[in-house]
């Protein structure tokens, strides 16, 4: 008589979200006694501290994004579906996505973050984002739509309005949006449009009273001093009141006309699905424990923008490094989780900062040592050069930065039709 086997059913991992933690977890989980199944939006993972260089027309869209299931190729036991999340049923233990429902065992949240707008009138409706590679297009194709529109009017104040362009936010993605800007306006735009050669107007606008504050005090006034001598117009310690389609009303009352805003003045934690999930929550991020579970379910794990230790009652740095090494610790714990061993603490590693702000220009903090010049915009180009995923796109990248820096020319100048979603 033969005896039937009853193969216990493996415990399946839930990964919401294929950013640097996510992505990062997923993959450090592979060859792991659990099936593991990520889940995105996109069927790509975008390298998002370049995605300005997209909106900026220096980076084709492609260069900047990764497919996932390349990286997932030689991963048996770790499947990915593209999906919008709806909804997580805690009690049943159910992903709720467009495609249908997705039981778990375990949850990791790595959702990263959506813009914050901090309840300004039109801003959300008036203002363009960096988030996602749509985002960055649709940057773009307004950007030279302007310029096409200014080149075709005879009014001049029509035309100095749609060459008017304002970044709300000086933190680093503000100045570096900022930057790319400037030398656009300095190089192919005057070679394109040489009729309107000095007419480009760039406006930063800084709540606070320095640029980039996640930077010590003198390289945000070397920040500063770099931008205005890129003809950039700084101005600290200034609020947007309201943002129009054609305008900018600040906290002072003074009215500004505008061909586009850009907010880069802040993030929030992306997780509308996590509404009502039954954690702590601190400034819409999950309070989380040191190993990264969440303080009441030690089954659900967050990593990245979405988390706040609660030990070290703070928020997370909010870089990639950060991301990356959490995606590690996470899947190291849940390979523990399984095999009933104890859990080990993130311990992160502050690798500095870097920042590349136009003109061949950078600040770094690294080590307690601060510095900026063309040795920090050469080590941001050499540090995203190596980050960047896929050999293909590092070696177009770096084609592409030459004509960039070289050459001072932006090649990727099309108006692209684009369907928002």
């Amino acid at each position: 008589m033969t005896r039937m086997r009853h193969q216990k059913r493996r415990e399946r991992i839930v990964i919401l979200g294929a950013g640097f933690g996510g992505f990062q977890a997923a993959q450090s989980l592979a060859g792991a006694q659990a099936d593991v199944l990520l889940i995105d939006r996109n069927n790509y993972s975008t390298f998002i501290p370049l995605i300005y260089q997209v909106a900026t027309a220096q980076l084709e869209p492609s260069l900047v994004a990764y497919p996932i299931r390349t990286k997932l190729r030689h991963m048996e036991n770790v499947q990915f579906v593209q999906s919008q999340v709806e909804w997580v049923d805690f009690n049943e233990k159910l992903v709720k996505t467009s495609v249908g429902p997705f039981p778990y065992d375990y949850l990791v949240v790595a959702t990263g973050t959506q813009p914050n707008y901090h309840d300004i009138p039109g801003a959300k409706e008036h203002s363009f984002t960096l988030k996602t590679l749509t985002d960055a297009i649709a940057l773009r194709n307004h950007l030279f739509t302007c310029f096409e529109k200014a080149a075709l009017t005879s009014d001049p104040h029509e035309q100095q309005r749609l060459l008017t362009f304002l970044i709300a936010g000086g933190g680093a993605a503000g100045v570096e949006v900022a930057g790319a800007l400037a030398e656009l306006l300095r190089g192919a735009f005057q070679r394109d449009f040489p009729e309107l050669a000095g007419e480009g107007r760039l406006l930063l606008i800084q709540s606070s009273s320095s640029l980039i504050p996640e930077f010590p005090q003198g390289l945000g006034n070397y920040t500063h001093r770099h931008l205005e001598n890129l003809s950039v117009e700084v101005h600290l310690n200034t609020q947007i009141a309201r943002v129009e389609e054609a305008f900018v009303l600040l906290s002072s009352g003074e009215r500004i006309g505008v061909g586009m805003v850009i907010w880069a003045a802040g993030l929030e934690a992306a997780h509308p699905s996590l509404s009502d999930l039954p954690s702590e929550a601190q400034k819409s991020k999950l309070v989380v424990r040191d190993t990264l579970q969440l303080v009441d379910d030690a089954n659900i794990y967050a990593i990245g923008n979405v988390t706040y230790l609660e030990k070290d009652n703070e928020p997370p740095a909010g870089v990639a490094s950060e991301a990356l090494q959490q995606g590690i610790t996470v899947a190291r714990n849940l390979r523990r989780q399984l095999e009933g061993q104890p859990l080990k603490p993130c311990r992160y590693w502050n690798q500095g900062r870097l920042a590349i702000i136009g003109g061949y220009g950078g600040v770094g903090y690294i080590a307690g040592i601060k510095f900026g010049g063309i040795l920090a915009w050469a080590m941001w180009l050499v540090v995203h050069f190596i980050y960047l995923p896929g050999y293909r796109s590092r070696l177009l990248v770096l084609l592409t930065w030459l004509q960039n820096y070289v050459l001072g020319d932006r090649a990727i100048r099309q108006i692209l039709p684009l369907t928002k979603h």
